[in-house]
Order: C-alpha cells, then sequence, then structure tokens
C-alpha cells in the first residue's frame, strides 16, 4: 500500500526546516490534538485496507520525522498491528521525507537506504525528497526490492518544474537499473508520489513503465496504475493518478514464486476518505485542511494498493 499522507508534522519547530506554518502559534494552528486525530485518521485508513490482516508494506509520503511515525505505529488505532518502520532524512526545505512501514513477521528487512538526488545545476539546485531502498525477504524466501518515491512537485507549473522529475526519474531509472544486473531473479515494486501521471515523460519515457498487456519482458517495467479510471488525486474538478505502483516484468509473468497483474492492484476509494465537492461537483478528497480552514479530514490524496500472491507451502 502507498498513501501520501498530506503533511503529517508534529508540533515542535525544527530550526533547519520550514514548518513553520505547522506550528501551535503558526497560520493553520496545527497542535497537539490535531496531531493525534491526524496520526488516528492515517492509522484507519491503514487499517480498513486490511483484509483479515493489516498491508504487510506500507509506503508514505509527507511525514516531518520519526516523532511522527513513532506515535503512528506506537501510540494510534495502529499499535496493536506491530509495524517497524525505516524513512529518509532528505534536504527537502520543508522537512517532508517518505517512510516504509513493514511487517517483520512477512518482509524480514534486509537493508534500507536513502538514495541522494544529487544537485543538477543545469536545471537549477532545488533540492528534494531521497528515494528510499528497501530490500526484505517475504515468507517465501525470496527477495523484494522496494522502492519508495516522493518526486519533485509542480510547483510554479508543469513546464516549470517536468526538469527537476525528469531528472529524479533517470536518478530512480539508475537504481532499478543496478538492481536487475546484481539480482539473479530482481523483484522490484516501485511506489509513491510521482507529481506525473502515467503518461508523462518522467514514467513513459525516463522510466519505460507502461500499462501491461498480453505479453511482458522480465527486464521491462510496468505501471500498474495506467488506465485507472478516476484518479488518486483532484485538480480543479479532474482526477488523475499522480500515486504509482510500478512493477518489474518478473512480477507479472506467472510463472515465478511471486506474481501480480493489473487486476490484483486498484486505488482505495473509501466513502469516508472523499467529500462532495461544492465548486466543481463530484466527489473529491476529504483533506485536513481546505485552504486554511481545519476540518479533521485525511489527505488531499488517495491510497493506491497491489497484493502479491506467494506460493503455497
Amino acid at each position: 500500500m502507498e498513501y501520501n499522507v498530506e503533511n503529517l508534522f508534529d508540533c515542535r519547530h525544527d530550526s533547519l526546516k520550514h514548518d513553520g506554518e505547522f506550528l501551535p502559534g503558526g497560520v493553520r494552528g496545527w497542535n497537539y490534538h490535531r496531531f493525534q486525530h491526524k496520526l488516528n485518521a492515517i492509522a484507519k485508513v491503514i487499517l480498513a485496507a486490511s483484509a483479515g490482516q493489516v498491508p504487510d508494506v506500507v509506503g508514505l509520503c509527507e511525514v516531518e520525522n520519526d516523532y511522527c511515525l513513532e506515535r503512528l505505529v506506537k501510540h494510534s488505532p495502529l499499535r496493536e498491528a506491530k509495524y517497524r518502520y525505516v524513512m529518509t532524512r532528505s534536504e527537502d526545505a520543508r522537512g517532508i521525507d517518505v517512510a516504509v512501514l513493514y511487517q517483520p513477521h512477512t518482509f524480514r528487512l534486509i537493508t534500507s537506504q536513502s538514495v541522494r538526488i544529487p544537485l543538477n545545476k543545469e536545471i537549477g539546485n532545488r533540492p528534494t525528497r531521497d528515494i528510499l531502498h528497501v530490500s526484505g525477504k517475504v515468507v517465501s524466501g525470496d527477495t523484494l526490492d522496494i522502492l519508495m518515491c516522493h518526486m519533485p512537485s509542480r510547483a510554479g507549473g508543469k513546464q516549470q518544474s517536468e526538469p527537476y522529475r525528469l531528472w529524479a526519474a533517470e536518478c530512480l531509472k539508475r537504481v532499478t537499473d543496478s538492481l536487475s544486473t546484481v539480482r539473479a531473479c530482481p523483484y522490484l515494486v516501485i511506489m509513491g508520489d510521482f507529481n506525473d501521471y502515467p503518461s508523462d515523460r518522467s514514467i513513459r519515457e525516463v522510466l519505460g513503465a507502461v500499462r501491461p498487456g498480453s505479453s511482458v519482458s522480465p527486464d521491462a517495467l510496468y505501471n500498474l496504475m495506467d488506465g485507472r479510471p478516476r484518479g488518486t488525486y483532484r485538480h480543479r474538478g479532474e482526477w488523475g493518478v499522480l500515486d504509482q505502483l510500478i512493477v518489474s516484468g518478473t512480477l507479472l509473468e506467472g510463472k515465478r514464486n511471486l506474481h501480480t497483474s493489473y487486476e490484483q492492484a486498484g486505488i482505495l476509494e473509501f466513502p469516508f476518505l472523499l467529500q462532495p465537492d461544492e465548486t466543481y461537483g463530484g466527489m473529491k478528497p476529504f483533506r485536513t485542511y481546505r485552504g486554511m480552514r481545519y476540518q479533521g479530514g485525511y489527505s488531499d490524496h488517495l491510497p493506491v494498493f497491489m497484493d502479491i500472491t506467494l506460493p503455497d507451502f
């Protein structure tokens, strides 16, 4: 499961980050009560996604720090799930990072590392979130590599900001190419908020990720979110898929130990995650804030999920 939780900040000031908006004295009036409500809301979404058991792996975008995750896994309704976590500590100006929660009995952590997106003087020196690379053994004994991403935003418009996402996608592609070389049978899952749609250049051209068809190549990448109705994010009345689940062809072949398919992935559209769109009609994600007005919702994104089938034992 992947979920952009939209601004999970604690209530304490980090002098190295621009987090003043989410402080008790800030413009949003953020406080401990609202922070705890946000944690409970995220826990509710993750628990609602379970079908007999909680998701084995959950990727989160827009988390400020370890304190937020400690409170989430130990002091929210999620505490009974006994999740552990790893996260990045990137140079993002606002101080938001990506994280992965995992169930240690079904995903035994081997290693985790942050992949820094180097500054590129040709397009401008604007730091962004690291990519989180997590490797773990699943119960079949196979290794699953997860790359959790939050690509550069569209601030300033798509055309002006696109070079940053293309550069980040190039860095990500180098990681996937390296893993495909060193793994005998690479099982790769790339997930996160790409701030681009499946048809955009960063995904379609740089990563080469397309919707799976009747035949797949084990060396290629496939986007399980391409072609989905509605989307994970709504802008001015239009739905679009910004949150992607991209997998290596080895997970789609059907003759390996681990297997998934286009039909085993989707967007979680729980009714409590949506509210009426009074401006454009229809429904939209139920956010924590509407502008600067607190309304106690969940996020401006909807979560995405994928089931992976393991062999019977």
